[in-house]
């Protein structure tokens, strides 16, 4: 699953422009239309773990925030060139 998820997070982000970010909801909806709820948990443990490679930014209230130490609402950004 975590392929799939990571898949789908680099082709929404691909699909926005530079510098701007997706909720981990879209790529919850895009994996799982129907049940994307429970797909939730996944995102953000797929996303934890490209944020640690530097893969990924994890913002909180639109700024980087630490993928080991975050909590509530966040969203996905490909980091600076």
């Amino acid at each position: 699953m975590s392929e799939v998820l990571e898949a789908a997070i680099f082709d929404l982000l691909s699909k926005v422009p530079s510098g701007k970010s997706v909720s981990p909801e879209d790529v919850a909806r895009a994996v799982d239309p129907e049940s994307w709820r429970r797909t939730l948990g996944h995102v953000r443990a797929v996303a934890r773990g490209l944020a640690r490679q530097g893969r990924l930014v994890i913002l909180r209230h639109n700024k980087p925030a630490d993928p080991d130490d975050f909590k509530g609402v966040y969203r996905l950004r490909l980091p600076p060139a």
